[in-house]
């Protein structure tokens, strides 16, 4: 039975002699324990912040919406107030600048939000509105697009209104969808006027009932749901938004404590290294307690105690500094939350953090630390590793096993599925993996391949890349994964954003105009052709809507096992096609082929996107029955097309054949480019003046609009991938000034036999040179590979890479390695070597 009391009193004694070197180990922790605590915290005071929050999310008890006007519904007379609403895309127009942009504009009538408000500059703008006439409430980042103030004109299809209100914020309503589609709030009675809902105009229909305090509303709809599934009308209540924002925001929260758990697990990777020297500087005390009478388990015990303390500090001192930064996350997520984040100390989350970085402290310290149970009294005598080979220690595998059993467990109780799960573990293990084995490769190089003809100063600097206590393992490891997600953070952006600006490109075009009717098709063509620019498509849109497959329709389809029946969503969705017997530039036939109308009978052969068929279960043969304006026309499925929907063009699900669809009722897409935005804005001025129900994209407008979106996202992740950079700057410094203690024998030696200060100064500088520089490019090669795998195979784009900002990090982080060692040998350089070796 060991003696507990005389295991603690030894640790606290060589714990004083060392709690400097210790306290670095606490350092490679914290940062991870404190993201976690951090967003912990902000989660539950998110999914709190939600279920309060709930009917101002709605702004009613209950929303109906459906692509066709909702009459009167046998509900109605149980709701003590009801609001109806008309929205859709449409360009608006400032008469003052001649400027127009596409937004959201939405018609409304009655007193919705029932819960919460609209949010507008003046205050009193959401009663003006209401008090009747021809008022407008306009979103605050269409009002700084165009310098415009409250009191200014906008024109809405054919009908001015005068703005009342700067629209700040509305229930449910996020920064990014403000940004992506701004609203226009008009009145509903002013609607018809405008002139804007024609055929192909894509109208959403919505009613807002609010019932009395403490209905059940679930229970009430009930009876009705059937019918509104039959009529395709959307039922939405408080706890179902509750339900649909909590998963998304759970889903949000997950990713963001997965970055964490990264940072984490970097901090533990710093543990070991620090441990495994701190275990290397210990093996001659560990053979005098061994001379002594000291069973290999009581030492073990001895130097876990001081772990364990360690451990408890550094996850104190993390979840302090999380319960801190959760003060900071609201403000960065500001324009991704639809409710206003509170503030409160989450005793679980900080429970949780302590006791998860104590675990981990122990648990990976563990790995280095079983080395000591390998030392014998004779290590007095002669020198010993107190090292074994892995393979022979069944201890340090089960320790392995557990640090693996642990990254699969915290991530399976973030994510909630078993594949998740097991695919973020081999995530982990392939990353280590590739960069251990790239550390492993550049020792065994330079051990293998080191020139002699190299100069005396560059060798030595090489060759303390592979000499006992090298750093090189754990600063790869932990620096080249942190760099790695940063580098790949900027490498997508760049690419996204590159891509993005088609408007640019010679042979792309950069303006698209939609909701043409057939009796202006002509006259619209005429003005882009009197301008000098390229009609480069002319589309056909048809709508229509699914009755069947394979026989199958809605309420037979809903009677089917899960297993056997179709998504639901194919049903309610409305399909917007068009018909033309050749592909063009952005399709590639995958299977079958384009069949025109009458080669092979009456029958109709459509062509569908590979992607959407097969993700619903559909093939090549299947009979399809489309709904069009109540006509059904049956058709199978002729072919398979691959559509590349990030090129600028007009692709479609369905394509039919010419000849099926011509006298349908339809609307028409024109696509132009124009020779720069002076132009484009000039056209766009014309068409919307004459034609104020044509939509108009502007595509250079577009992509300052997603720049400034994937500026937003690009701060959030570099802000989580901070946390990775932060862990490995500290394991970083902590590596550095724990192998000062290792490389002080040898600078003393060097000086000792008549190195000059400036000959070892150039030694460490060269060593940490090369150290930064193979932990910085490690990580920059890994996310390239990351980067061509994303670009190929999710996001079907070109790979390019960030040059300039990988070339920025490297020099940053080799630079930061340079500086650091510096500092740490500079006491070593400059006093003599007795007066160093009587300190130390």
């Amino acid at each position: 039975m060991p003696d507990f009391g005389w295991i603690i009193k030894m640790a606290f004694r060589d714990f004083r002699k060392n709690i400097s070197r210790l306290l670095l180990f606490v350092s490679s922790i914290v940062v991870g324990i404190a993201a976690l605590v951090a967003i912990s915290s902000f989660g539950e005071n998110l999914t709190a912040d939600i279920n309060n929050q709930a009917k101002e999310l709605l702004g009613a008890d209950l929303v109906l919406e459906n692509n066709k006007p909702i009459g009167e519904q046998a509900i109605d007379s149980a709701a003590i107030q009801m609001a109806s609403e008309v929205n859709f895309a449409s360009m608006v127009a400032f008469p003052e600048t001649g400027a127009s942009r596409l937004t959201q504009v939405r018609a409304l009538e009655g007193a919705y939000p029932f819960y919460g408000f609209l949010e507008t500059i003046p205050a009193s703008g959401d009663a003006d509105f209401r008090s009747g006439g021809k008022k407008a409430l306009v979103e605050k980042t269409l009002m700084a697009q165009f310098n415009a103030e409250v009191g200014d004109q906008i024109k809405v299809g054919e009908v001015l209104f005068t703005v009342v209100g700067e629209l700040q914020s509305v229930p449910g309503q996020t920064g990014i969808t403000a940004s992506v589609a701004p609203a226009v709030y008009i009145p509903k009675a002013y609607l018809e006027e405008t002139g804007l809902v024609q055929y192909g105009s894509r109208v959403n229909y919505s009613r807002y009932f609010q019932f009395e305090l403490g209905t059940d509303v679930e229970a009430l709809i009930k009876p009705y749901e059937d019918v509104w599934e039959e009529d395709r009308v959307d039922a939405d209540t408080v706890e179902d938004r509750k339900r649909s924002t909590g998963r998304s925001f759970e889903n949000l929260s997950n990713f963001l404590s997965l970055v964490a758990f990264i940072a984490l697990l970097l901090g533990c990777v710093g543990v070991a290294s620090a441990v495994n020297v701190f275990v290397k500087e210990k093996l001659s005390s560990v053979a005098v307690l061994r001379c002594l009478g000291v069973s290999s388990r009581d030492v073990l015990l001895i130097y876990l105690t001081e772990i364990m303390i360690m451990g408890l500090v550094g996850a104190i001192l993390g979840a302090f500094f999380g319960t801190l930064l959760q003060f900071v996350l609201p403000a960065v997520f500001a324009d991704f939350l639809p409710v206003e984040v509170s503030f409160g100390i989450s005793w679980l989350s900080v429970g949780f953090g302590i006791i998860t970085g104590l675990f981990v402290s122990i648990l990976f310290a563990l790995l280095p630390l079983l080395k000591v149970r390998n030392v014998s009294p004779m290590a007095t005598l002669r020198p010993e590793t107190g090292d074994s080979t892995l393979l022979k220690d069944p201890l340090r595998w089960l320790v392995i096993v557990g640090i693996l059993g642990f990254i699969w467990g915290f991530s399976f109780y973030l994510l909630g599925r078993v594949d998740f799960a097991f695919g973020f573990t081999a995530f982990v293990v392939f990353a280590f993996g590739i960069l251990w084995a790239v550390a492993q490769f550049i020792i065994w190089a330079v051990r293998k391949f080191l020139p002699i003809s190299f100069t005396y100063t560059l060798r030595q600097s090489l060759a303390n890349l592979y000499r006992p206590n090298n750093q090189t393992v754990s600063l790869i490891a932990t620096i080249g994964l942190g760099t790695a997600m940063i580098s790949t953070l900027f490498f997508l952006q760049n690419q996204l954003l590159e891509e993005a600006k088609f408007a640019d490109k010679e042979d792309q075009p950069n303006m698209l105009m939609f909701d043409i009717q057939t009796a202006q098709l002509q006259d619209v063509k005429d003005k882009i052709l009197s301008r000098d620019l390229p009609i480069m498509q002319e589309v056909p849109i048809v709508t229509m809507n699914l009755n069947e497959i394979n026989g199958i329709d809605k309420k037979d389809n809903e009677e089917l096992p899960d297993e056997e029946d179709y998504s639901r969503w194919l049903y309610n969705r409305e399909f917007r096609v068009t018909y033309r017997d050749s592909l063009i530039s952005s399709e590639t036939l995958t299977d079958g082929e384009l069949i025109p109308m009458g080669a092979r009978g009456d029958s109709v052969f459509v062509s569908f996107e590979k992607g959407f068929a097969e993700g619903n279960g559909m093939k090549i043969g299947d009979e399809v029955e489309f709904n069009v304006q109540g006509r059904p026309i049956k058709t199978f499925i002729g072919s398979l097309r691959d559509v590349k929907f990030n090129q600028v063009s007009t692709n479609f699900l369905v394509l039919f054949p010419e000849g099926v669809l011509d006298q349908a009722p339809k609307f028409h897409v024109l696509i132009t480019k124009t020779k720069n935005d002076r132009e484009a804005a000039n056209v766009q001025a014309e068409i919307v003046r004459e034609f104020p129900n044509i939509s108009i994209i502007n595509l250079g407008a577009i992509v300052a609009t997603l720049e400034e979106i994937l500026g937003k996202i690009s701060f959030v992740i570099q802000f989580m991938a901070f946390f990775s950079i932060a862990t490995g700057i500290l394991v970083l410094i902590s590596s550095l000034i724990i192998s000062k203690y290792q490389r002080m024998r040898e600078s003393i030696l060097l000086r000792t036999l008549g190195a000059s200060s400036a000959i070892v100064s150039k030694i460490n500088t060269l060593e940490y040179f090369f150290l930064g520089s193979l932990a910085s490019l490690s990580g920059i090669i890994l996310s390239f590979g990351a980067t061509w795998l994303l670009s190929e195979f999710v996001f079907n784009i070109p790979f390019r890479g960030a040059w300039l900002e990988a070339l920025v990090l490297y020099l940053s982080i080799t630079g930061l390695t340079i500086v650091l060692g510096w500092l740490n040998g500079r006491k070593i350089i400059n006093q003599p070597p007795m007066e160093i070796l009587r300190g130390s």
